[in-house]
């Protein structure tokens, strides 16, 4: 994202508006926004050149709680707005805060076009796999089976596999992150902050009113050791409460390695993300527990040309070729009448 210099130095409190922040007790969207909070001071960046577009939804009001400039939009379009302000103001830092709901559902559209653009924001879906703000309708994300006052005997929608989605609409940056896991959401935040393009993080959050536990069987603390596994650059994938587990790929099928009954460290995968290719990065995307451990971390970070530079690239060489052009001669030109 862009920076700029600051002679202030901000702290947390400075990105704390003055709204009361009007969430369930309980609610996930509490972590996500303290980790925002927490985060902003340290980009070194004027609040002024700081801008949060959301939709619609509960994670939605996250814009009134911070103390920089917002958009609160409509349904699904905050990715309309942020290419918008993005290309008429290339030098502010953009982020978009969307849901499983208000960003894979009616803004399904709309976030695949930003994402294969490359914009240069930093999109954050907060996936709860519910409505919770319509009050507990199944969303693009519940599970198959899923029970709810929609889909009083379980859904029949297969789910949308979150990152896969935004993997296959061309995300140069993609990760996955936990709301009660507060260390690794705050610096999986910071490093989308400092990609240039399309970062993508979806928060994996839970609804203690209309979905409570949405992730438990594999986010508990007590069980997260051995059911998540933490992708690191450069780093061989291990997990397990031991670490004596690890993960390795047999063509495009995903293995689990035991370390205790004779496979090594240097049998597991090391983990790439700046791969242009990013078929290793959906195969870690779409593992699901019980059959594999739930991939947490970057996926990919990989680097190309951004929507927003090209287009100052092209205006910059069409003024060049042109000269700067005159407005006033532009609506004047041609056929013209006055309206008396």
């Amino acid at each position: 994202m862009t920076t700029a210099d600051q002679t202030i130095k901000l702290a947390r409190k400075d990105f704390v508006s003055d709204q009361e922040v009007r969430w369930c007790p309980g609610c996930g969207d509490y972590s996500i926004l303290a980790q925002t909070q927490k985060l902003m001071p340290e980009l070194n960046i004027p609040r002024e050149n700081i801008v949060f577009i959301s939709g619609i939804g509960c994670n939605s009001r996250l814009p009134y709680y911070m103390n920089t400039y917002g958009f609160h939009s409509i349904h699904g379009r905050a990715p309309t707005l942020a290419t918008g302000l993005k290309a008429a103001r290339p030098e502010l830092s953009v982020w978009v805060i969307t849901g499983d709901g208000d960003g894979l559902s009616i803004g399904g559209n709309h976030l695949l076009h930003i994402m294969r653009r490359n914009v240069d924001v930093v999109i954050v879906l907060f996936n709860n796999r519910i409505y919770g703000l319509t009050k507990g309708q199944y969303s693009p994300t519940s599970e198959l089976g899923k029970v709810t006052k929609t889909s009083p005997i379980g859904s029949i929608d297969y789910p949308v596999d979150v990152c896969s989605f935004a993997l296959g609409a061309g995300a140069t940056f993609v990760a996955r992150t936990l709301d009660i896991d507060t260390h690794h959401l705050v610096t999986t935040l910071e490093r989308a902050s400092q990609h240039r393009g399309t970062s993508f993080v979806e928060v994996l959050q839970n609804c203690n009113v209309y979905n409570d536990g949405a992730y438990k069987e594999f986010a508990d603390k007590a069980v997260r050791p051995d059911r998540m596994i933490e992708v690191e650059h450069g780093k061989p994938l291990i997990f397990g409460k031991e670490r004596n587990k690890g993960f390795r790929l047999n063509g495009t099928t995903a293995e689990i390695l035991d370390f205790d009954n004779g496979a090594s460290v240097d049998d597991a995968l090391v983990h790439d993300e700046a791969l242009e290719d990013p078929t290793i990065a959906s195969i870690l995307a779409r593992m699901d527990y019980p059959e594999l451990p739930v991939a947490m971390g970057v996926l990919r970070a990989f680097e190309r040309p951004t929507y927003d530079s090209m287009m100052e690239d092209q205006i910059q060489e069409a003024i060049k070729k042109e000269g700067p052009g005159d407005l006033e001669t532009i609506l004047n030109a041609g056929d013209t009448w006055v309206v008396e």
